[in-house]
């Protein structure tokens, strides 16, 4: 068992799969754990699922699964945490919104004897009005 996975699911992530990597690797490889990182391609129509395959060829640690179409972010966090090895799970974006460099800080809480430890978006860079509302308004 591995002490460490990072799961993320990717949707047409194709710019951002390598500096998510990348940012990865830098905050985790400090911490001298044994770890994975898990990308969940998501149906992809770009590159996304070439370019993390790429990346999978040079670093054993980290496995891509490809979904053949787009099911949703939930299910492809699913199935990055189904297939994960680690003691600790830590889930996040694939578009870089959730920062990498805050991994060794829940890992400190969950040294401290925590089960679960959630971070919280304070800039988010989506557009709320667009994003959020026309889901709860209705049609008409």
């Amino acid at each position: 068992m591995k002490d460490l996975s990072i799961i993320a699911p990717l949707y047409n992530e194709e710019e951002s799969v390598k500096p998510l990597y990348e940012a990865i690797v830098r905050a985790v490889e400090p911490l001298q754990l044994d770890h994975e990182i898990l990308f969940v391609d998501d149906g992809s129509k770009d590159g996304t699922f070439r370019v993390a395959g790429e990346l999978a060829e040079l670093d054993k640690r980290l496995r891509v699964l490809h979904f053949r179409r787009n099911f949703g972010q939930t299910p492809a966090m699913a199935a990055g945490i189904d297939h994960a090895r680690g003691k600790i799970l830590i889930t996040m974006d694939g578009d870089l919104q959730n920062d990498p460099e805050d991994i060794p800080r829940f890992i400190e809480k969950i040294e401290e004897g925590f089960d679960i430890v959630c971070g919280w978006r304070e800039k988010r860079q989506d557009k709320l009005v667009t994003r959020k509302i026309p889901r709860k308004s209705p049609i008409g």
